[in-house]
């Protein structure tokens, strides 16, 4: 898989693939300290990059694989992408998914016209599944990243993005299997080779850390994680060869940080991306990169969250930024006890969103009661002078 293959992949797809756009970000370059560009590829008719290599491959298949049709293992974006250019291809499409897949990403492949099966807690279980069917049902079975055919049509990202930042100085791409920094990291250092190329994994899901770390592609055992896109428990061989050639490191961050960077996205830049696509903003944003001064893109390369899941993201990142807490405060329970609490909590400035008076399981203490209250803050100083003043006037609180 060289840059001969991705430059024949742009002229392959180029008609039928979004050209999205990478536009300097004023807002996340005064919070991360350079020069942040966003390359927007959430933006694509299914949501994600994963169009791409999925088209690119498809238009490779010969007639008699065609009419056969294509099998994929998918916990949504990839076997979206197959789904849908396998729609206009006229070519028959299964996605195997695991129990757990975003229910957007289950619906939007019915609606593309593919048969899906929900199977297994796991990619995985998915996978083992979807390699069976094609197996028994003579079909093809398209791999979600460790293809060059599919690398080949991710790499197209790259080229994209030099054409946009010529002067880029680092380039930041989520890792799941490898697949999309992979073609990326080919391209870019194929053409600017002092560009340096970082991979951003869930601490979660650390596949290719882990594999880093030993020299060898090593099999790890994920955890439920918000990027849930990246959690792969393997890497590709082939992915795994591209990126010691040419990614200078894998980078780790947890669930609050990327509970927070989808909310600053979307405050900041009214975006709205999944976990996976979230994650370079979250190391664009962690101080010990030293990116100051450096023209950073990110590859925002996925847009597939479910509405319910932003509810609870936008709480935890919200927490993750000091803007909400809880205050667990044990309180005589005798009268006023209540209303001096709320008093002392609103004399800080802090909005009670909601009160809890607890008496059937407080403290041993009779005489006391448990009452918890959430509050929306300022910032992590607000909370701890909302410690401050209770601890001043001897109210015996946790606050976290």
């Amino acid at each position: 898989m060289t840059l001969k293959d991705i430059l024949a992949a742009h002229e392959r797809i180029r008609d039928a693939i979004y050209r999205s756009p990478c536009p300097y970000s004023l807002q996340l370059s005064r919070l991360c300290g350079c020069q942040v560009f966003c390359k927007l590829d959430h933006l694509q008719m299914t949501g994600s990059f994963k169009e791409r290599g999925a088209r690119n491959k498809l238009m490779l298949l010969n007639a008699e694989q065609r009419r056969a049709g294509v099998v994929v293992a998918s916990a949504g974006n990839h076997g979206l992408g197959v789904a849908y250019h396998g729609q206009l291809l006229q070519i028959p499409v299964t996605v195997v998914m695991p129990k757990w897949a975003p229910l957007v990403k289950v619906s939007n492949c019915r609606g593309f016209g593919a048969n899906v099966v929900l199977h297994g807690e796991s990619y995985d279980h998915a996978r083992a599944l979807a390699r069976q069917l094609s197996d028994e049902k003579k079909l093809l079975y398209v791999p979600g990243f460790d293809d060059a055919d599919i690398i080949a049509g991710q790499g197209t990202m790259g080229l994209e993005i030099l054409q946009d930042v010529p002067d880029v100085d680092v380039v930041i791409v989520p890792i799941g299997g490898g697949g999309l920094i992979s073609g990326v990291a080919t391209a870019i250092k194929s053409l600017k080779p002092d560009v340096r190329v970082i991979g951003v994994e869930p601490a979660h899901a650390p596949t290719l850390h882990e594999s880093l770390r030993l020299g060898k592609l090593v099999r790890i055992e994920t955890k439920p994680t918000l990027a849930d896109g990246l959690a792969v428990a393997e890497g590709g061989k082939l992915c795994f060869e591209i990126i010691q050639k040419y990614v200078e490191r894998a980078m780790l961050v947890d669930e609050g940080q990327i509970a927070l960077s989808i909310l600053r996205l979307l405050e900041l830049e009214k975006t709205v991306v999944e976990g996976a696509g979230a994650v370079p903003l979250a190391a664009a944003m962690d101080k010990s990169m030293g990116l100051a001064g450096k023209n950073v893109v990110l590859a925002l390369c996925g847009g597939n969250i479910d509405v319910t899941t932003i509810a609870r993201v936008i709480d935890r990142g919200l927490a993750a930024d000091g803007r909400f807490c809880r205050v667990f405060a044990r309180l005589l329970d005798r009268p006023g006890a209540l209303a001096n609490l709320a008093a002392l909590l609103a004399s800080t400035g802090a909005s009670i969103q909601d009160v809890s008076h607890d008496r059937h399981f407080g403290p041993a203490d009779v005489a006391r009661v448990v009452v918890v209250c959430t509050l929306e803050t300022r910032d992590s100083s607000h909370i701890a002078e909302i410690r401050k003043t209770l601890q001043d006037h001897g109210i015996d609180a946790t606050v976290e």
